[in-house]
């Protein structure tokens, strides 16, 4: 049984990664791999503190792992990630201006098929506690896009709104096929 493919949707919060996650598990057979974030978020009822941060992206692999294990069983070629480790590393530079953790999220980084770069060019809507603001976007579309141009790991971007940025993500998982 071959390994299925990570697909990693990275991008600044509220830019659909969960959204399009889900979808594109649905249509390709594939499992989703929820964010951890949020899931911390939820049970807690708060953010995570900077001393957190580490546990949180262990956590965001932990997940990625079972779940991989799960679609190898299960026979599923596809696996997408709703964010990555180095999102996590991205946003403890970002909020607490740690940047300790990147070369651990690097390390990481190489095992994604692909990253679908979401841009921040979709409304934002509050979602939860975890979110900060509109604000925060554009610096961290930023910063993640130097940390995935900084080992030139393959991506494709993802803009626009409703069908265009479905078409663009579908047709991206799709060339990996050819």
């Amino acid at each position: 049984m071959a390994a299925p493919q990570l697909i990693a949707l990275v991008g600044a919060e509220c830019t659909g990664k969960t959204t399009l996650a889900q979808a594109m598990a649905a249509h390709f057979g594939g499992l989703w791999v929820p964010e951890a974030l949020r899931e911390f978020c939820q049970q807690q009822h708060r953010t995570p503190r900077a001393d957190e941060q580490a546990a949180l992206m262990r956590a965001q692999f932990d997940q990625e792992e079972r779940i991989t294990a799960q679609a190898k069983q299960a026979g599923c070629a596809w696996v997408f990630c709703d964010t990555t480790p180095l999102t996590t590393a991205v946003y403890s530079a970002y909020y607490f201006s740690d940047h300790a953790l990147l070369a651990s999220a690097h390390a990481l980084q190489s095992r994604y098929a692909l990253h679908l770069v979401l841009h921040p060019d979709v409304p934002w809507v509050p979602d939860g506690q975890q979110r900060d603001g509109a604000s925060a976007r554009q610096a961290v579309h930023a910063m993640l896009l130097q940390q995935l141009q900084i080992r030139h790991y393959p991506c494709i971007d993802i803009k626009g709104q409703g069908a265009d940025r479905w078409d663009a993500a579908v047709s991206a998982v799709l060339a990996l096929l050819y």
